[in-house]
């Protein structure tokens, strides 16, 4: 596990390896942040199974899955959860306040090291807030969100910061603007040649 300097974790900085058990298939499987390097990932952190908003957000992703599989990127949630609440939550079903079937792994962080070399965990609760990170194929955080623990994530603007980070990334010479979606007019950051988006807008 590696740690973030003095706890401060910025967008720029490398995205902090971890090896832990999550539920894939309603099996244990171990997975390492490092080995998906080569596609983007969003990683979420959710404070607990069994509770009420998180399922909610949980079962968005996972409905929604396919849109991410589409971009070449990954979804990893995560809670200080054991990966045996994991399994009985997903076995639960959806009406019963359970999960279900998922399309992307829940990973068990249950000594808190996660949550900790993300800078999420709330250590008066014992929990994660609900934090997001969207890390690109070099492993590198290019966007991080932090929500307290009572209002949800959406992830249609997931998908839209997502798919900025990875215009840009593809087109080094542009950039986008505020509430950019793809096939919107980007601009080019340059005094003059900047002056053609404002001009349109």
């Amino acid at each position: 596990m590696t740690s973030p300097a003095e706890g401060c974790l910025r967008v720029g900085q490398a995205a902090p390896d971890f090896t832990a058990t999550a539920v894939v298939d309603q099996e244990f499987k171990t997975i390492k942040l490092s080995d998906l390097r080569g596609k983007y990932v969003v990683l979420f952190f959710y404070p607990l199974d069994f509770t009420f908003v998180c399922p909610t957000e949980i079962i968005a992703f996972s409905d929604r899955y396919s849109e991410f599989k589409d971009l070449d990127t990954e979804v990893l949630g995560v809670s200080v959860d054991s990966e045996f609440s994991h399994l009985a939550w997903i076995q639960t079903e959806r009406k019963l306040g359970g999960v279900g079937d998922l399309a992307y792994p829940l990973v068990s962080d249950i000594k808190k090291e996660i949550s900790t070399a993300y800078n999420v965990l709330d250590p008066d609760a014992g929990v994660a807030l609900r934090g997001l990170f969207i890390i690109d194929r070099e492993g590198v955080i290019q966007h991080a969100t932090v929500n307290n623990l009572s209002f949800g994530r959406n992830v249609d603007e997931t998908l839209r910061v997502l798919q900025a980070i990875q215009y840009v990334q593809t087109h080094p010479d542009e950039v986008c603007p505020a509430g950019w979606q793809p096939g919107d007019q980007t601009m080019i950051p340059d005094p003059v040649k900047s002056k053609e988006f404002f001009a349109s807008v």
